[in-house]
Formats: structure tokens, sequence, C-alpha cells
């Protein structure tokens, strides 16, 4: 019994085992159907199946396949629609710009024309006014504290500015001026006009202070201390500026008519082409609306400069050809050209300014309502400045220099001899008259609708801006350091952990919910924010942008910006 189930038990476990070697057996079979199968897919066990798949690869990469790829394969616009929208709108504002502009240039011409037109015609009455009002002085007798009003004596001066200089001009030979001018060459033409083009705008960003501070001096009450060098120094300085100036434009015109007058018509082309390059050094910089308001008032001084340039052009050419029309109809193609020139490069120019610093073209309309508010101001029974003197300030057009010039020019011209040609000349004076006091009413209404649709009603009964107070505030803001007061020093707690910090960044929060902006009146309106700072919060009162304290510069009004005012850093 005991051998048979000792038998038993071994042929149990023989049995065991062989059924382990069997999966054992099993289990590499598999793996090795499995790397036959890796094989296999890779190519390499079945030379026949890696050929078949070879071909069918250089069958999907056919240059048919590719072509009908091309040709059918699509896409969909209105996955990126926020782009695409933003790219239609920028094309829309180029195709405004060139309406809006003109209208601005259009609107800023005739300003210009109102401001030059009122030295040939009311100024002298004024001037006369105001000299019969001190010849009757005696007879009449001294009705208040003053003998003349300070409107009255500001003409008088312009007045004896102009006289004066007109004298002055009168030594002054064309001629020989044009002819020394001709004997030059064309790149030394070029580069005097560019000179002039530079020098001229200097003489306006000086000249200007000096008149202003020759009409200050002369009218400055008597009770105030008075810290200056005295009236007559400051005339002598204001008819050496206006002396200076009439030649530097003189030269201008004279340069120009060189051109005109030049065989090849080589230095006209070199002239029109220093257009072009002003592209070149004005589009491809960062522009905010104020520097794009410098730069319309510069665009419309300039093209109202260059029409009465070519009107004395035209002037001296006629002269020269005994007044025979025929020789108008050879400059009109040379006029049409510089003047199509002028407005091309302008369009394009301001086309491409606002379209790479994202500027709409609404504001146009704000540039017309800020000129239009200084016309409608100077207008006002509290006015404190002729409207003359506003637009020099704005565009930096400076009428007496050009008037100056274009009166020696046309009595250099047009010989007055007998008693109609007095006549003419007094229709003439009649007619000048007519058309300033006609664009005047036109003006006056249009400016009063635009400062009525701009609503800035509310700002012509607002005293005018103290520019002592305005330094005193930009140096206090200047001077201001951060400073940490006693109540927000960190004090730690048992834990170690700052609760100011705590308090501080609760102090963020709650300032993050609800913003505050500057409440200052030049923000209220046509404030002009650097787009990178439009989606920062900021605390008016303290200054706080986010977690630190960060100095800002105060935002300025465009009724602030003068045409020589610092703006970005830059003067455009």
């Amino acid at each position: 019994m005991a051998d048979s189930l000792s038998t038993g038990l071994g042929e149990e476990k023989e049995k065991e085992k062989e059924d382990r070697e069997d999966d054992r057996d099993a289990g590499k079979t598999e793996k090795n159907n499995e790397k036959g199968g890796v094989t296999e897919t890779l190519g390499f066990s079945d030379p026949n199946s890696g050929r078949k798949e070879k071909k069918r690869n250089l069958s999907d990469l056919s240059l048919v396949r590719f072509i009908t790829t091309e040709l059918t394969r699509g896409y969909f616009l209105e996955h990126n629609e926020a782009k695409y929208t933003e790219r239609r709108e920028r094309v829309y504002t180029c195709l405004r710009i060139p309406k809006e502009l003109e209208k601005l240039m259009t609107f800023g011409f005739f300003l210009c024309l109102d401001a030059f037109l009122y030295v040939f015609t009311l100024l002298p009455l004024r001037v006369i006014l105001a000299l019969l009002r001190l010849l009757t002085l005696p007879c009449c007798g001294l009705s208040g504290s003053r003998v003349l009003q300070p409107a009255q004596v500001c003409d008088v001066l312009k007045g004896f500015i102009m006289v004066l200089c007109y004298s002055m001009m009168s030594y002054v030979d064309y001629s020989m001026m044009y002819h020394l001018i001709r004997g030059q060459s064309v790149i030394k033409l070029y580069i005097i006009y560019n000179m002039l083009e530079v020098a001229d705008r200097l003489f306006s960003s000086f000249g200007q202070d000096i008149l202003d501070a020759l009409y200050w001096t002369a009218t400055e009450p008597k009770e105030k201390k008075r810290a200056h060098i005295g009236v007559i120094p400051h005339f002598l300085m204001a008819v050496l500026y206006v002396f200076l100036h009439a030649i530097l434009i003189m030269v201008q015109a004279t340069t120009l008519n060189v051109a005109f007058n030049s065989h090849n018509k080589s230095l006209l082309t070199i002239m029109m082409s220093n257009n072009f390059v002003e592209i070149k050094g004005s589009v491809f910089k960062k522009f905010e609306k104020n520097n794009l308001f410098q730069m319309s008032n510069s665009d419309i001084k300039e093209r109202f400069t260059n029409y009465i340039l070519l009107l004395i052009v035209c002037l001296r050419n006629m002269e020269q050809f005994s007044w025979n029309p025929d020789h108008l109809w050879v400059l009109f193609p040379d006029v049409i050209m510089v003047i199509a020139s002028e407005v091309a490069v302008d369009i394009v120019k301001h086309a491409f300014i606002t379209k790479f610093n994202d500027i709409s073209a609404d504001v146009y309309g704000e540039y017309r309502a800020s000129l239009a508010f200084d016309l409608v101001s100077s207008r006002q029974k509290n006015a404190y400045t002729d409207y003359s003197d506003s637009v020099s300030r704005r565009m930096g057009f400076i009428p007496l220099p050009l008037a100056l010039l274009l009166i020696r020019v046309v009595t250099s011209s047009v010989k007055i001899q007998g008693s109609l040609s007095f006549m003419c000349v007094l229709l003439f004076y009649l007619g000048m008259i007519t058309l300033k006091v006609l664009n005047s009413i036109v003006l006056l209404g249009t400016s009063c609708v635009f400062v009525k649709e701009a609503n800035m009603e509310e700002k012509l009964f607002d005293p005018p801006p103290s520019a002592v107070s305005s330094r005193a505030n930009s140096r206090a803001h200047r001077a201001k350091h951060v400073h940490t007061s006693p109540q927000q020093e960190p004090t730690p707690d048992k834990g170690g952990i700052s609760l100011a910090s705590d308090s501080s960044q609760n102090i963020d929060m709650e300032e993050s919910s609800v913003p505050t902006f500057p409440k200052s009146d030049s923000d209220t309106f046509l404030t002009t924010p650097d787009e990178e700072d439009d989606d920062k919060i900021i605390n008016a009162d303290t200054g706080l942008e986010g977690d630190r304290l960060k100095h800002r510069t105060p935002k300025k009004d465009l009724l602030e910006i003068d045409r020589f005012t610092i703006c970005g850093n830059r003067i455009d």
C-alpha cells in the first residue's frame, strides 16, 4: 500500500512539472509570435510586404494628390473673428481719414485766412480809431484810469511795427536776391531751403513769445510790481524779429521762384520730394492725440504759408512778363503739382499715423472743436487775447511777417498812377473788408456748432488757466516722494506674519473693485491718455496703481496744447 501511494504521488508531481513546462513553452511561443508580428510591421521579416507599403506611400505622395489637396483644402476666418474685424475697421478708418482731414484743413485754412485778412482790413481801422482817441483826449477828457484800452494799445503797437518794418524792407532789393540765389547750384539751394524751413519754425516759436511779452509789458497794470526791462527794448526786439522773419520768408519765396523758372525743373522736383521724406520721419513713430494735434496744426499753417508763397511767385513772374495772362497758364501746372503733392503727403502721413497708433478718425472732430473754441472764446466779454494771437499760439502762424512781405511784393509789382488806380485800390480794399466780415460770420456760426456738438459751452465761462499755478502744481507733483506712514508700518503678529501686507492686499482689492479716475478739470474733455494706461486703475488721491505708488505726469487738455508745447517728450 505504501509503495502504491508513493508511486501515485510521484506521478502527480511529474504531471505538474510537465504542465508547468508546457505553460512556459506556450508563453515563449506567444512572445516569439509577438516579436515576429512587430518585425513584420516594421518590414524586416517579410520583404514583400515592405515593398507593398513603400509603393502605397509613394502613391500617396504623388504630385497629383498634392495639387489636389492644395486646390481643395479650406479654412475658416470666423475662427479668428476679432482679428479680421479689427483689420476691417483699420481699412475703414484709413478710408475716412482723407475726408476728416480735409474738413479740419479747410476749417483751419479759413481760420488762418481770417487772421491774415485782419492785418490788412480791421487792424488799420482800429489803429486809426486809437490814434483819434489820443488826439481828441484833451477835448473829451480822461473818462477812466486808462488813456487807451489794452486792446487798443496792442493794435497801436502792431501798427507801428508794420510801418517801421515796411520802411526797413523797402531797402531790400528783391531782384538782387533772386539773381544771387539763382547763381547757386541745385544741391546748395536744396540744403538752403531745408535750413530755411527749420529756421522758420524756430522764428515762429520765439517770435510769438516776443510779441506777447511786448503786449503784456505795455498793458500791465501800474499797481503791480514791474519786473521788466521796459517797453522800448521790447518794442525794438519785436521790430527786429518781424523784420528778420520777413527776410527769411522772402528768401523762401525767392528760392521757390528760382525752382519755378529753372529750365529742367530739377530743383522743383527735389523740393517736392522733400515732402515725401517727411512721411519717413513721422509715420514710424509713436503718436498720441496731442502730438497728432500739433502735427495737424503745423500742416494747416504750412499749407496756408505755401499758398501765400505761390501767390508771391505768381505775382513776381507776372510782373516780369508785363502781366501777360498767357504766362499764368504756363505757371499753372507747376502750381497744381506743388499743391497736389502737399495734399497727397498730408493724407498718406495722417492715414498711416492713425493706423499704426490705433487712433480713430473721430479725433479730427475734437481738433476742430478745440480750434472753434478759440474763436468763440475770443468773442466773449471776458476774452483775454485777440483771436489772431490765439491762432499764432495754437498753429505757430504769425501773420505779421507774411503780411509785411506780401505788402512789399504787391507795392513793388503794381504801380499806382492816376485817380483811377486809387479808385481800384479803394474798391479792392472794400472787397477785402467784405470778405473778412463774411468769413468771420461764417466761421463764428460754424464754430458755435462745433462747440455745441462737443459740449464745451460750460468751458466758455471758466477763467483762463494760470501759467504760474500750473507750473507750481507740476513742480509740487515732481517734488512729491513716497513716504510710508506710521500706521502702515508692518507689525508682525504672534504667528510672525505681517498684518500690513494683509491690510494692503484688502485695500488693493477694494480699490480694484471700484475704479476711480483723476478728477482734474483737464480730464473732463479731450484728454489724451496713453493707450497702455487705459486699462490701469489709478487712485486719484494717492496715485496708487495696482500695489505700487507710481509717478504720473498730469494729462493735458487739447485746449492747453499750443504749437510748440512739449507733448510726449517732443514737439511735432
